[in-house]
């Protein structure tokens, strides 16, 4: 009999720290580092070297890596074959959450709260440890399958506030441009973490369902991930980040 309940004394025990670890496991902190960076600025390549670095190093930890070519450097004699209006949009926005004007490059925002000159190594390890250390405020599950140029997404979402958005990004792992005018004339550029698309869906009326999100044409299952967060659309904080 004595054995018996110390059998059961001993799975009750095992039991309750499997749940707190599981627990502590689920509400570990994330990183989401957004890079605006563009192949005619002459101070972004550090940047994209810096962050594929940083991509490479945390590939197996809740560190998630986002490289936006914004369009207004495509005026200075060089136009990013990357570029998007969309994302100089989205850099803006940012400006108005963080009230920090003009915009500029190479800049990392780091789980939409805090921003860093994208080239500067020590400030952005401190901001990767400094969100790390922070809970998760929202869960967020991805199940992907594709269909010709299209990809359907499942999601389920919690914890989210009231005005948030879950945003779908396709992503290039990385590419080399051969740059031959402006800034970075004559020189081989690295990219790394690329954002071909970012599509947005309304979490307000439904917190679960299914997104489609258009496939750029080279688009292989090798050479490209999704990566999926939460965005609260009142302050621009990300709640929650999950790669597929």
């Amino acid at each position: 009999m004595k054995k018996i309940k110390l059998l059961s004394s001993f799975l009750m025990l095992f039991f309750l720290i499997g749940n707190s670890v599981f627990s502590q496991n689920n509400s570990k902190g994330f990183a989401l580092l957004e890079l605006y960076t563009s192949e005619g600025c002459s101070s972004c390549p550090p940047a994209d070297e810096l962050l594929g670095k940083i991509q490479n190093e945390y590939r197996d930890k809740n560190v998630y890596v986002l490289g936006y070519h914004v369009d207004y450097w495509d005026k200075q004699g060089w136009k990013d074959i990357f570029s998007n209006a969309d994302f100089t949009k989205r850099q803006y926005d940012y400006a108005q959450f963080l009230g920090k004007e003009p915009i500029y490059t190479p800049q990392v925002i780091i789980n939409g709260k805090t921003d860093y000159i994208g080239s500067q190594e020590t400030s952005l390890r401190n901001g990767i440890k400094s969100a790390l250390s922070k809970p998760v405020s929202a869960s967020l599950n991805l199940e992907v399958s594709q269909n010709e140029n299209l990809i359907s997404v499942n999601y389920n979402v919690e914890g989210t506030s009231k005005n948030s958005r879950l945003l779908l990004a396709v992503i290039q792992k990385e590419a080399k441009s051969n740059v031959k005018r402006g800034e970075n004339a004559n020189r081989v550029l690295s990219h790394y973490q690329i954002v071909r698309n970012l599509q947005s869906v309304d979490l307000n009326k439904n917190k679960k369902g299914t997104a489609s999100v258009r496939l750029p044409k080279n688009y292989n299952g090798q050479d490209f991930e999704i990566i999926g967060f939460i965005q609260d659309m009142n302050s621009g904080a990300i709640l929650g980040v999950k790669k597929a």
